[in-house]
């Protein structure tokens, strides 16, 4: 097997986990916001914001 193939392999199950997760995923990027928010004093909330809603267009559906 190949470094590319292991790769994909990778990418496939990272993939497919957060697939099988994603309520958890979305629960951790929100989280993820919050803290920045927290820390920042709300400084960067506008750009905090875009970044949690082009986390959450990544996550793949549930199948």
């Amino acid at each position: 097997m190949s470094f590319v193939d292991t790769l994909k392999g990778l990418f496939g199950k990272g993939k497919q986990l957060a697939a099988e997760n994603a309520d958890k995923v979305e629960d951790a990027v929100d989280k993820a916001g919050d803290f920045v928010d927290d820390k920042t004093g709300g400084k960067y909330k506008d750009h905090v914001d875009k970044v949690q809603d082009a986390a959450k267009k990544v996550i793949p559906p549930k199948q």
